[in-house]
């Protein structure tokens, strides 16, 4: 069940990561240079953590 809640949380992350880029290019009035770089980071960042956490909740649930 874990890989339902990988996945999911995955697929909100990436469009998370791709408005906040959005919004964050529509405040400095200007499109990034390094576009590319600035999504990774900001998804990388929003994996690790939350990636972690449901690691946590679920280590306990070792069922298929």
């Amino acid at each position: 069940m874990s890989i339902v809640y990988f996945t999911l949380v995955a697929a909100i992350l990436y469009l998370f990561s791709d408005w906040a880029v959005q919004r964050a290019e529509l405040v400095a009035g200007r499109r990034f240079e390094h576009r590319s770089l600035v999504f990774f980071c900001i998804l990388f960042a929003l994996a690790l953590t939350t990636f972690t956490l449901i690691g946590q909740l679920t280590s306990g649930n070792q069922g298929i």
